[in-house]
């Protein structure tokens, strides 16, 4: 599936002028989602395809895995993930200090790192108040759709 970056364009502004929050376009196996994301930024991502069983294959082997195999390194808390494909940045400008570090408190609604999509810096929010016990990821790391950013416990 080939789209020019003209049709992308248009399409993402066809989304964000009529309110729209998602659109998907099919063509055979492969598909393209453009997605209105945080704060209204708009953001594409390439569509799971429509036959996904290894995916359930994996959910259900993940699920049949006994609970002993927590250990003291296995995180607590809540996780903060990303709702985008994008580059994980912790301070809104390079030399900034970042928006949290481990050990600081936050509250729900407070930004508390960016993702970078497609060139729009979208801030992600804490759903939770708490403290920040640990970030998984590293600045100007790639990030992936739902991949834990860091726990407020």
């Amino acid at each position: 599936m080939n789209f020019e970056c003209d049709y992308i364009e248009k399409l993402a502004k066809l989304v964000s002028d009529n309110q729209l929050s998602e659109i998907t376009l099919e063509d055979g196996d492969k598909a393209i989602t453009i997605k209105k994301g945080v704060q209204g930024a708009v953001v594409m991502q390439p569509a799971a395809p429509a036959m996904s069983a290894p995916a359930v294959q994996a959910t259900a082997a993940a699920e049949s895995a006994p609970a002993a195999i927590q250990t003291s390194d296995t995180p607590k808390g809540t996780p903060i993930t990303s709702p985008m494909v994008g580059a994980f940045y912790a301070a809104p400008s390079p030399g900034s200090e970042p928006y949290v570090k481990v050990g600081d408190v936050v509250k729900a609604g407070q930004v508390v790192c960016i993702v970078e999509a497609m060139k729009l810096m979208n801030e992600i929010e804490s759903e939770v108040s708490g403290k920040v016990v640990q970030i998984c990821v590293e600045d100007g790391q790639s990030v992936e759709y739902g991949q834990v950013l860091m726990y407020v416990e």
